[in-house]
Protein backbone atom coordinates (compact mmCIF):
# COMPACT_ATOMS: atom_id res chain seq x y z
CA UNK A 1 0.00 0.00 0.00
CA UNK A 2 2.75 2.00 0.63
CA UNK A 3 3.84 2.38 -2.85
CA UNK A 4 2.93 4.35 -6.06
CA UNK A 5 2.44 1.75 -9.06
CA UNK A 6 2.15 3.04 -12.63
CA UNK A 7 -1.61 3.52 -12.65
CA UNK A 8 -1.90 5.36 -9.59
CA UNK A 9 1.30 7.83 -11.62
CA UNK A 10 -1.42 7.58 -14.60
CA UNK A 11 -4.29 8.69 -12.18
CA UNK A 12 -2.13 11.86 -10.60
CA UNK A 13 -0.95 12.76 -14.29
CA UNK A 14 -4.45 12.90 -15.69
CA UNK A 15 -5.45 15.21 -12.34
CA UNK A 16 -2.60 17.56 -13.05
CA UNK A 17 -3.66 17.64 -16.93
CA UNK A 18 -7.50 18.77 -15.59
CA UNK A 19 -6.36 20.98 -12.75
CA UNK A 20 -3.83 22.93 -14.99
CA UNK A 21 -4.29 22.49 -18.78
CA UNK A 22 -1.93 21.30 -21.45
CA UNK A 23 -0.59 24.86 -22.07
CA UNK A 24 0.22 25.78 -18.54
CA UNK A 25 1.84 22.87 -17.92
CA UNK A 26 3.99 23.33 -21.11
CA UNK A 27 4.77 27.07 -20.09
CA UNK A 28 5.77 26.12 -16.44
CA UNK A 29 8.16 23.02 -18.12
CA UNK A 30 9.51 26.37 -20.29
CA UNK A 31 10.20 28.36 -17.28
CA UNK A 32 11.73 25.40 -14.95
CA UNK A 33 14.06 24.74 -17.94
CA UNK A 34 15.16 28.93 -17.94
CA UNK A 35 15.49 28.53 -14.49
CA UNK A 36 17.43 25.63 -14.37
CA UNK A 37 19.86 27.20 -17.50
CA UNK A 38 20.55 30.56 -15.41
CA UNK A 39 21.11 28.85 -12.62
CA UNK A 40 24.56 26.80 -14.60
CA UNK A 41 25.53 29.78 -16.22
CA UNK A 42 25.61 31.57 -12.46
CA UNK A 43 27.60 28.86 -10.96
CA UNK A 44 30.06 28.99 -13.90
CA UNK A 45 30.23 32.17 -14.06
CA UNK A 46 30.87 32.44 -9.96
CA UNK A 47 33.43 29.94 -10.47
CA UNK A 48 35.16 31.76 -13.33
CA UNK A 49 35.47 34.98 -11.30
CA UNK A 50 36.67 33.42 -8.51
CA UNK A 51 40.13 33.94 -7.60
CA UNK A 52 43.34 31.46 -7.07
CA UNK A 53 43.32 31.16 -3.17
CA UNK A 54 46.65 32.03 -1.72
CA UNK A 55 49.05 29.46 -0.93
CA UNK A 56 49.53 30.77 2.69
CA UNK A 57 51.59 27.19 3.56
CA UNK A 58 54.46 28.05 2.14
CA UNK A 59 54.55 31.68 3.56
CA UNK A 60 53.76 30.38 7.43
CA UNK A 61 55.94 30.07 9.83
CA UNK A 62 55.85 27.42 12.61
CA UNK A 63 54.65 28.92 16.12
CA UNK A 64 58.15 29.22 18.29
CA UNK A 65 57.73 27.30 21.58
CA UNK A 66 58.32 28.94 25.04
CA UNK A 67 61.82 28.22 26.67
CA UNK A 68 61.22 27.23 30.24
CA UNK A 69 63.62 26.14 32.93
CA UNK A 70 63.28 22.67 33.66
CA UNK A 71 61.62 21.45 37.07
CA UNK A 72 62.83 20.44 40.46
CA UNK A 73 63.54 17.01 40.59
CA UNK A 74 62.12 15.64 44.04
CA UNK A 75 62.39 12.36 45.84
CA UNK A 76 60.57 10.80 48.05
Amino acid sequence: MGSIGPVQLIIIAVVILVLFGRGRISEMMGDFGKGVKSFRQGMSDESAARPEPAKLANEAKPAETPESAPADKTTN
